[in-house]
């Protein structure tokens, strides 16, 4: 940077004086925040899932009510699924257990989708569950992170 000397004085030679910016406490927090969700960001993935979740139901919502019609097929998904894999690869004791948990989650929060996306996500009960549910998947997700 340069700043032309002053008038007068032409032998001066022209200084700078360079004052660091001072970063704001909500910066400072923000960043904070920031830094901690980006390290933690593979154990957080369902809640990231979940919050993406809420956000695109509202949306549909917001565009028409009628796209919880369309969705209520994704509901089945999960059962269909089950059926299917149970059949090929049958499985006994803590899979079997692991599998129909996974049925029954993956059911719920399509559910949960649909009835969001044709209600409202905030409608009733269903923030209620959808915080169950994410509380239930995020556990989940730890314990099985922390044993494999």
């Amino acid at each position: 940077m340069h700043i032309p000397p002053r008038r007068g004085r032409r032998s001066a030679q022209p200084f700078v004086i360079v004052v660091p910016e001072a970063p704001s406490l909500a910066r400072e927090a923000f960043g904070f925040l920031g830094r901690l969700l980006w390290r933690f960001r593979g154990a957080l993935a369902p809640t990231g899932f979940a919050v993406l979740a809420l956000v695109v139901t509202a949306l549909l919502h917001l565009l028409g009510w009628w796209s919880g019609a369309v969705l209520v097929p994704l509901a089945a998904g999960p059962v269909v699924w089950f059926a299917i894999v149970q059949s090929r690869h049958p499985a006994r004791r803590s899979a079997l257990v692991w599998r129909i948990a996974l049925a029954v989650l993956a059911t719920l929060a399509g559910t949960w989708v649909a009835l969001a996306a044709w209600f409202g996500p905030l409608a009733g009960p269903l923030a209620l569950v959808w915080l169950i549910t994410l509380i239930a998947a995020q556990s989940a997700w730890l314990i099985v992170r922390r044993t494999h």
